[in-house]
C-alpha cells in the first residue's frame, strides 16, 4: 500500500511539474545596439524581455570593450597609450583582422585609425586638409604585436579602429548567448548584419533583404534588390552609398580607405555582400572586397570559397545600370539570379 501511494505521488509530481512547463514559441525581441537597431527572432521558452535584457548586457560589454566613440573604452584607452592591458573581445578581434590583412593582400587594416579620424568618419570634425603620407608612417598592423595579453606597438602613435569588424562580431556575441541559453532557431540582425541558425516560423529558411546601393538610400530596408534564403551562416554587407560626403572639388569621400595607399577607396564596387561561417569574417572581409574594387575582389572571392565563403557583388555599370556577380554556390539561396554572373 505505501508503495502504492509513494507511487501514486511520483506520477502526480511529474504531472504537475509537466503542467508548469512553458512551450517554446516564436518571440520577437527589438532594441536598439551599437547605435543601430537590433530584432532577435527566436524559437524558445524565454520571455523577450529576458532576451532583451542579454543584449542589452552584450551591448555594454562590447562598448566598453572595443568603442572608439567612447574615451573610457579599453581600445581608446589602448589607442591613447593609458594601458597596454587587452580583453578577450580586442585580442579575438585583432587575430581575426590579421588574418584578413594577410588574405587581402594589405586591403584590409585595422590600424586606419587616424586616417578614418582625418577623413571625418570617427565621430570628430575632419581634417581639412589630411597629410596622408604623415599618416600612413602609423598604418599597418604588422606595428602591432600581443604579448600575454599586452599590446606591444613599434611606434606608441599606432591606433586601431574595430568599426569594420565589431558589428559583426557583436552579432557572433548575441548568437552564442541565444544557443547558451538552448535556442537552436533563430535570427539575430544587429544594424543589417545577420546570423541565424536552424528555420524561420514557417518551416523554411531565415530570408534576408540586400538593399540597392545608390546615394542616398538612409533608411535600411525601403529599397531591397535581392532576398536571399539563409540557415547556419551569417551574412554582412559593405557599401559607400551611405557613410559619404563630398569633398570642395565635388569628389565623393566614403568611409571605406584602402590602408596601402591612405586614400578613400571609391570603387566600382557599389556593395559587397558576405555570407561566411561567422559575422565578423563576413563584416571584414566585406570591408576589405569594397577597398579592392570589382575584379580584384572577384578573384579572391574564387579563392575564399573554399573556406565556405560567399558572395553577392553589385558593381557599377554604364549610366545607372549595375551588374550582378554573385558565388556559384549561393544560386540556390537567391530569389533571382537572371542576368547574373556566377563565380565559378
Amino acid at each position: 500500500m505505501r508503495n502504492i501511494a509513494l507511487f501514486v505521488s511520483v506520477i502526480v509530481t511529474l504531472v504537475v511539474a509537466a503542467g508548469c512547463e512553458k512551450s517554446q514559441e516564436y518571440v520577437k525581441s527589438s532594441g536598439e545596439m551599437l547605435g543601430t537597431f537590433m530584432q532577435v527572432t527566436a524559437l524558445t521558452d524565454k520571455s523577450p524581455n529576458l532576451i532583451y535584457e542579454r543584449m542589452m548586457e552584450l551591448d555594454a560589454e562590447a562598448k566598453a570593450s572595443m568603442s572608439i566613440f567612447d574615451e573610457g573604452s579599453l581600445l581608446s584607452r589602448v589607442n591613447s597609450n593609458e594601458t597596454d592591458s587587452l580583453d578577450h573581445h580586442i585580442i579575438h578581434c585583432l587575430e581575426l583582422s590579421r588574418k584578413v590583412t594577410a588574405q587581402s593582400g594589405g586591403y584590409y587594416d585595422v590600424t586606419v585609425a587616424p586616417l578614418v579620424e582625418a577623413y571625418g568618419f570617427a565621430g570628430k570634425d575632419r581634417t581639412k586638409v589630411v597629410n596622408i603620407d604623415s599618416l600612413m608612417e602609423f598604418v599597418g598592423v604588422e606595428k602591432l604585436s600581443v604579448v600575454n595579453g599586452r599590446l606591444v606597438k613599434s611606434d606608441p602613435r599606432v591606433r586601431i579602429d574595430f568599426n569594420s569588424i565589431a558589428k559583426g562580431y557583436v552579432v557572433d556575441m548575441a548568437a552564442e548567448e541565444l544557443e547558451s541559453m538552448g535556442v537552436e532557431e533563430y535570427l539575430v540582425d544587429i544594424g543589417g548584419e545577420v546570423r541565424c541558425r536552424g528555420r524561420n516560423p514557417k518551416g523554411g529558411a531565415w530570408r534576408v533583404g540586400i538593399e540597392t546601393p545608390f546615394d542616398g538610400n538612409d533608411t535600411p530596408g525601403a529599397s531591397i534588390q535581392q532576398v536571399i534564403s539563409l540557415t547556419d551562416c551569417a551574412m554582412a554587407t559593405s557599401g559607400n552609398y551611405r557613410r559619404f560626403y563630398l569633398d570642395e572639388q565635388g569628389n565623393k569621400v566614403a568611409h571605406t580607405i584602402d590602408p596601402r595607399t591612405g586614400k578613400s577607396a571609391v570603387t566600382d564596387l557599389l556593395s559587397a555582400t558576405v555570407i561566411a561561417p561567422t559575422c565578423a569574417e563576413a563584416d571584414a572581409y566585406g570591408t576589405m572586397f569594397m577597398a579592392m574594387g570589382a575584379e580584384r575582389a572577384i578573384e579572391l572571392a574564387r579563392e575564399l570559397a573554399e573556406g565556405g565563403v560567399m558572395v553577392y557583388f553589385i558593381v557599377a555599370g554604364e549610366g545607372d545600370n549595375f551588374k550582378v556577380y554573385y558565388s556559384a554556390a549561393l544560386a540556390p539561396m537567391l530569389k533571382e539570379t537572371n542576368g547574373y554572373i556566377a563565380i565559378k
